[in-house]
C-alpha cells in the first residue's frame, strides 16, 4: 500500500510579528515497514536558514529561522510513504525480563540494571493512587505477562473511557482523564502512559498519523504509546482503539515528555507582543495511491 501524505500548519497574526526560531517536527520515523519519499517542506514566509538535525531523544527535526515581519506562517509538509505489511506481534521478549516480574512488589516490572538508566526519563511515573489502583486491578486479572499486561490494559481503557475530539491544544494531566472518563487520543495516551510506569514499564508518547481507509477526509494528528520491552523494542499501543499499533501508524516524534512531540515549536517576538493574538489552522490529509 502507498499512501500520499499533506500536513498544513498556519498562523495567522492579529498585527506583524517577527518569528523567532522554530523547530518542526514533520520527518517520519524510521520504521521497518514504512519507506518514505518525495517528501517536501513548504514555508511561508520563505526562512532565511532550514537544518535538519536530531534531538537528545533521536527525533529528526528542521531548525528554521527567519528575518522581517510578516502576519502569518504556512508550514506545509507532503510526502509519499510505500507501507508493508506489520504484525505487531513478531518477537520473542528476553527471558531475563520475564523472569523479574514480581507481582507482589510495588512495581512488579523490572529491568536490569543497565537498562533502568538508560530508561529513567520513560518510568518517571505520576504519584496517583487511583490509576494505580486501576493499573494493579488489571494485572491480577490478566495473565502474569507484559504482552498480556499491555494488552488488557490498552483494552481496558477503550472500553472504559470515551475517546473524544478536543480542539483546544492542551494536554489533560492522567489525573484529570482518570475520573473525566474521557478524553482525546493524547489524553487516554498520557494517562495509559503513567499506568504502565506505576507498574515499572517504560512507556513512551508517540505523535503521528493513524490512517483510516474508511476516511475520504477528516484525519487528523494522533497519538498513541510506546512501551518498552526487552527483547522487543518499542512497542506500540494505542488506548483510543484499544489496539497494538500496525503498519497504519506512522509516528514523527517520540519522546518521554509528550510536549516534545508536538510538530510545531516556536513562538514571535516584536512591539507589543502581549497584545497579538495568534488563530492555528491545521489539516491532514491521507490517501492512498492506486497504482
Amino acid at each position: 500500500m502507498k499512501l500520499k501524505v499533506s500536513h498544513l500548519t498556519r498562523y495567522d497574526y492579529s498585527e506583524p510579528v517577527e518569528l523567532n526560531p522554530h523547530i518542526l517536527l514533520l520527518r517520519p520515523l524510521q520504521r521497518p515497514h514504512l519507506e518514505t519519499s518525495a517528501y517536501e517542506l513548504r514555508i511561508a514566509p520563505e526562512p532565511v536558514g532550514v537544518e535538519e538535525r536530531f534531538s537528545v531523544e533521536g527525533n529528526p527535526f528542521f531548525q528554521v529561522w527567519f528575518s522581517g515581519k510578516t502576519e502569518r506562517l504556512e508550514i506545509e509538509s507532503t510526502f509519499e510513504v510505500a507501507v508493508r505489511p506489520f504484525n505487531p506481534f513478531s518477537f520473542i521478549i528476553n527471558q531475563t525480563f520475564i523472569d523479574r516480574i514480581d507481582i507482589g512488589a510495588p512495581r512488579p516490572f523490572r529491568y536490569l540494571p543497565g537498562d533502568q538508566v538508560l530508561l529513567h526519563a520513560s518510568l518517571q511515573a505520576s504519584d496517583s493512587s487511583a490509576f494505580k489502583g486501576f493499573a494493579d486491578g488489571v494485572l491480577a486479572d490478566s495473565p502474569a505477562d507484559p504482552i498480556s499486561y499491555l494488552n488488557a490494559l490498552t483494552g481496558s481503557i477503550h472500553a472504559k473511557w470515551d475517546h473524544i475530539v478536543r480542539e483546544e491544544d492542551n494536554l489533560w494531566g492522567p489525573e484529570e482523564t482518570f475520573s473525566a472518563g474521557k478524553g482525546s487520543c493524547r489524553d487516554l495516551s498520557w494517562m495509559l502512559i503513567h499506568m504502565l510506569r506505576a507498574q515499572g514499564l517504560a512507556a513512551r508518547f508517540v505523535s503521528g498519523y493513524a490512517f483510516n481507509p474508511e476516511l475520504d477526509e477528516g484525519n487528523e494528528l494522533h497519538a498513541w504509546v510506546e512501551a518498552y520491552l526487552p527483547g522487543a523494542g518499542w512497542v506500540g499501543v494505542d488506548p483510543s482503539l484499544g489496539l497494538f499499533a500496525d503498519q497504519h501508524y506512522i509516528p514523527l516524534a517520540c519522546s518521554s515528555d509528550a510536549q516534545k512531540t508536538l510538530p510545531v515549536h516556536g513562538n514571535f517576538g516584536g512591539d507589543l507582543v502581549a497584545d497579538i493574538s495568534a488563530t492555528l489552522t491545521t489539516r491532514v490529509d491521507i490517501h492512498e495511491i492506486k497504482e
